[in-house]
């Protein structure tokens, strides 16, 4: 376990990725306080993992200063997704199997 000094000012530590639990032991250790407004129940979460904090990791602040964190993703921030999924264009060539095959007609055109 990290033990601080008995200074006035702490580093916050980086919270972002780590899953509730942890993230709670390492705030506990560098001397801040946590608080997640999106989970009332934060006590008792466990595996959510840490998406945002603030203030951001290596601010001085007071020791015993709280640190928010969220759990969620706010309006209009990550939230994952693949992006844009438009064909585009110009539209490549063509090519591989499709290239190699006779045009459909009969199948015995060879033989006659």
């Amino acid at each position: 376990m990290h033990r601080t000094p008995n200074t006035p000012d702490v580093r916050v530590p980086k919270l972002v990725g780590l899953m509730a639990m942890d993230a709670r032991e390492r705030a506990r250790a560098h001397g801040v306080l946590l608080a997640a407004p999106d989970r009332p129940e934060f006590q008792l979460t466990v595996v959510d993992h840490v998406v945002r904090q603030y203030p951001p990791p290596g601010v001085a602040i007071p020791r015993g200063a709280v640190v928010t964190v969220w759990f969620d993703f706010g309006e209009g921030e990550g939230g994952g997704g693949a992006g844009v999924r438009e064909p585009r264009l110009p539209k490549p060539p063509r090519g591989g199997l499709e290239r190699e095959l006779d045009r459909p007609g009969d199948a015995f055109e060879m033989i006659r």
